[in-house]
């Protein structure tokens, strides 16, 4: 949980009436100034949107994600409880995360398979007790949120720093000890994510860049724009900011599954050229 299908008990879901369900705010003309790719993803893998709204499920679809959201959220409570009522409870560290973030319609999109931030954002909590870790003797604040930007690359190098294991330079994440310590401090590293073939987010503290595999582009500014409707990658403003992150993005390398595809898996492209082999065989349909 919360994977599909969201099959919990009951009385998960019974704390969510229906009528009190609220859709995710939606901008009507979102996708009026998405690139083509950018419509490709949010219909591929069989027009999720379209289909559920069709059939008025739409609310009941947000109230079963809840529904397995707070199923997870108990089962995780009583791991905790275990441990906390274990000899361990003051001398382990514990990090929990999720691999990635869910859209409930937000750009007529459902699932994971993008690079907006409802997708690539993810809950990440660490604690660290005291006494445990000599990078950080004090250990975690209680309740203290930092809000800055980060990437899932970076618990491995935390978990080496707090564990005092030999430095390594093969990594690409950093260590986060240092926001731990304080949260205000300077930190100027964006997170970077990939989903196809040459196809990268790149987010920084203000702002996030995408391109696409056909050369499409979104930049949006979250201080003044966090649900993402308003696409500036043409705004002649904003070219310096786009390049800066543009310069960010790595190099592409060759790709293709790396793990066996199931039936409702939609395969990635491994070049631009399949990319554009894919939209011929569409406008041939």
């Amino acid at each position: 949980r919360p994977h599909l299908p969201w099959y919990v008990p009951q009385h998960y879901f019974d704390r969510f009436p229906i009528d009190d369900v609220k859709l995710p705010a939606i901008a009507e003309d979102d996708s009026d100034d998405l690139p083509g790719r950018a419509l490709n993803i949010a219909g591929r893998g069989g027009e999720y949107h379209r289909h559920i709204v069709e059939a008025g499920a739409w609310r009941e679809a947000v109230q079963g994600y809840l529904a397995s959201n707070a199923y997870a959220d108990a089962m995780v409570g009583e791991l905790l409880e275990g441990l906390a009522d274990s000899p361990h409870a003051d001398n382990t560290i514990v990090i929990l995360w999720s691999d990635h973030g869910w859209q409930l319609g937000e750009k007529r999109h459902w699932r994971k398979f993008a690079l907006w931030e409802n997708v690539a954002r993810v809950v990440m909590m660490m604690r660290v007790p005291e006494g445990v870790s000599a990078s950080l003797p004090k250990g975690t604040v209680a309740g203290e949120r930092v809000e800055r930007v980060v990437s899932l690359i970076d618990i491995f190098p935390t978990l080496v720093d707090l564990a005092a294991l030999p430095a390594r330079n093969d990594l690409d994440g950093r260590s986060l000890v240092p926001l731990l310590r304080d949260s205000d401090t300077a930190w100027n590293f964006p997170a970077i994510t990939t989903y196809d073939f040459d196809e990268f987010s790149i987010r920084t503290e203000d702002h996030r860049y995408i391109r696409y595999i056909d050369g499409g582009e979104e930049l949006y500014d979250h201080r003044s724009d966090p649900e993402e409707w308003n696409n500036l990658a043409d705004d002649p403003a904003h070219a310096e900011i786009k390049s800066r992150m543009q310069a960010m993005i790595p190099d592409a390398v060759p790709m293709g599954p790396t793990i066996e595809l199931m039936p409702h898996h939609v395969p990635p492209f491994e070049s631009a050229e399949h990319y554009r082999e894919y939209l011929r065989s569409r406008a041939g349909d």
